[in-house]
């Protein structure tokens, strides 16, 4: 009974992340205010007056996220990164059922989304999770052995057929996920002028992707629309009823906000000036109506997020700990980013969602369950010896 007392009394204390904790519940509350704030008017015409029809939405599945997310965090991250491969192989499954079979629906020229049993999610969402959890399994095996082109050259075939469907069926996912396979890498490596050329190369297509689009259109590499897309990036008031349609009000919306904005709930652009303004172009409305503070607030928040992923990734008991927070770290990193160079036009429209914010439940879920791995990662950290 002694030593029993003795065991319990020099147990180790474990840490768990409540700032971050603190962080995901404020995120995803401010984006329920922003997604009635900016959907409102919308669902009013769209859903028989229900004005509250994307809110309600998206807060029951963000409450049920919420919940999921508490209880992964809860789990040790080994014992469910044993099912890393059935994820992964599970990714497969549901993005050849959508692109090849009646389960994918269509919608804009694309199937994005497959419907089973009357629901409907997003395969990619899952891609991203599954692709995080089987490079940290197999990166962390490998240890010291990543170094090597071979081993290096493995990851990379991995994620390589994968990021290719994703691309195929949707461009900014696609980018998300070989974003997710660069960082991965570039952290487990010691070797970095393979990382330093492909930012070197991604410039330079940024620099000349007018003519690589006009060059990659001839040889049918590329489609009209998605050639358009980049022209419109270039001289969106060339396109003001077309393509730049969607891009010239985001920056009038940003430009009307000012310092301080119009107030919560005064946004002009939303009345059916600025398509899907819930989803997407949410950062705009956030302009618009809290100005260039709430739009600071909002990056500064984002940036605390990856401060603490970086904190729990940095103290991880084990490597596996560690690359799975840097998976995650890597998609909100990239997915914040594109959302809003899309929104200011620094870079072509790809429609990209912004974490937590933006209206969309696979978005929402996925990311809640991402966000229990992290913090399952955090409860491992031991406080003391």
């Amino acid at each position: 009974m002694a030593n029993e007392g003795k065991m319990k009394k020099h147990k180790p204390r474990r840490f768990y992340d409540y700032s971050l904790l603190f962080t995901i519940i404020f995120l995803t509350a401010f984006g329920l205010v922003m997604i009635y704030s900016s959907s409102y008017y919308s669902a009013q015409l769209s859903q028989d007056g229900n004005s509250a029809y994307f809110l309600i939405r998206q807060g029951q599945i963000a409450a049920a996220g919420f919940v999921f997310m508490l209880f992964i965090s809860k789990l040790d991250y080994h014992w469910f990164c044993k099912f890393a491969g059935l994820a992964y192989v599970l990714s497969y499954v549901t993005m050849f059922l959508t692109m090849f079979t009646p389960l994918g629906i269509e919608a804009n020229g694309k199937k994005r989304w497959l419907g089973i049993g009357g629901a409907s999610f997003q395969p990619t969402e899952l891609v991203k999770i599954s692709l995080i959890m089987v490079l940290a399994v197999v990166i962390s095996r490998l240890g010291l052995g990543i170094n090597r082109k071979k081993s290096a050259g493995f990851v990379i075939a991995l994620a390589l057929p994968l990021a290719l469907m994703v691309t195929a069926n949707n461009l900014s996912s696609g980018i998300i996920i070989c974003g997710i396979v660069f960082i991965m890498l570039f952290v487990a490596c010691k070797i970095r002028w393979p990382f330093a050329a492909c930012v070197a190369a991604g410039l330079l297509l940024l620099i000349f992707a007018p003519q690589l689009a006009e060059g990659m259109e001839m040889l049918h590499i590329l489609k009209p629309y998605q050639v358009e897309r980049i022209m419109v990036w270039r001289n969106p008031e060339l396109f003001p009823q077309d393509g730049g349609f969607q891009t010239l009000q985001g920056l009038y919306a940003i430009g009307s906000g000012g310092l301080f904005g119009r107030g919560l709930g005064e946004s002009i652009q939303k009345l059916g000036f600025i398509p899907e303004a819930h989803n997407d172009m949410v950062f705009s409305i956030i302009c618009e109506e809290l100005g260039l503070f709430g739009a600071v607030s909002v990056i500064l928040i984002f940036l605390f997020m990856i401060y603490r992923f970086m904190l729990i990734a940095g103290n991880a008991p084990d490597l596996l700990g560690a690359l799975l927070v840097v998976g995650v770290m890597a998609h909100i990193a990239i997915q914040v980013i594109l959302n809003i160079a899309v929104v200011t036009n620094v870079m072509p429209n790809t429609g990209v969602t912004l974490p937590f914010i933006s209206y969309g439940g696979t978005s929402v879920l996925f990311l809640m369950m991402e966000m229990g791995i992290v913090l399952s990662v955090s409860n491992r950290i031991k406080l003391e010896k």
